[in-house]
């Protein structure tokens, strides 16, 4: 079962818990090191921290039904603005967030961190806030029941392309998804779901690796990626065709 938390936790204090356990994971991923072909690491949730937390501290009250969680930030997205698949201006539009972005110690000329200035649309993220925005008009709305995190706060990158940590030797792998495991675990404690969601089949497997033995179910919805061709022929008709499927959505 997972750690009952204090009712009064459950409800005003969630926020808080969240926020900590983001800031040890940070802590804890800060010393690793990547070898080539990774050039560059970033890590929001130290040079973005200031969005993450507005966006734990405005969405992250309270026990949550679903917890949906993606890979790990995208170039255009929580790179950008500390928020999962945060795109610029579902961030800052819909969720009401806009906070200070620092660069980050060493920047990849080839994606500079910008910000809230950042001129380019993340498109995993413009397609999931706005499946979301479409069902449930306000953030308010759809945050009442639901929370949407990463697995892997890290963005990682080979020049000007995207890595994603499945791409890692399984020597660099290791301790990361161990510290990340440890997290989602914390989370699901904290939020204390029904469901847990992965964007992707990859963050499904993490999920039920990472959270095996606790009362909870699990499912899939289809990564938001134009790399991916389903995706491109309707993604928010398939992710809401599989979520009704699974009885968490009405139809």
């Amino acid at each position: 079962m997972p750690r009952r938390l204090p009712e009064t936790l459950v409800m005003s204090d969630t926020a808080s818990a969240l926020a900590g356990a983001a800031r040890d994971l940070s802590a804890v991923l800060a010393p690793m090191r990547f070898a080539a072909p990774v050039s560059h690491v970033y890590n929001p949730l130290a040079y973005a921290w200031a969005p993450h937390a507005d966006y734990l501290r405005r969405f992250g009250q309270g026990r949550k039904r679903v917890v949906l969680v993606g890979m790990n930030p995208g170039p255009f997205g929580m790179v950008q603005t500390g928020v999962p698949f945060g795109e610029v201006a579902a961030v800052r539009d819909w969720m009401g967030i806009d906070a200070a972005v620092t660069a980050p110690a060493v920047q990849n000329p080839k994606r500079p961190v910008e910000g809230f200035a950042c001129a380019r649309s993340e498109v995993s993220g413009r397609r999931l806030w706005g499946l979301f925005a479409e069902r449930f008009g306000t953030a308010e709305a759809f945050f009442a029941e639901h929370f949407v995190a990463n697995y892997c706060p890290l963005a990682f990158f080979d020049g000007g392309r995207n890595l994603t940590p499945d791409k890692l030797p399984a020597a660099e792998q290791g301790p990361l998804l161990a510290a990340c495991d440890a997290h989602l675990r914390r989370v699901a404690e904290i939020l204390q779901p029904e469901w847990v969601i992965g964007v992707g089949a990859w963050a499904e497997l993490r999920a039920r690796e990472a959270l095996v033995g606790l009362p909870l179910r699990f499912g899939r919805v289809l990564h938001p990626s134009p790399a991916s061709p389903a995706a491109n022929r309707g993604w928010a008709e398939a992710a809401t065709r599989q979520l009704v499927d699974l009885g968490i959505w009405p139809a």
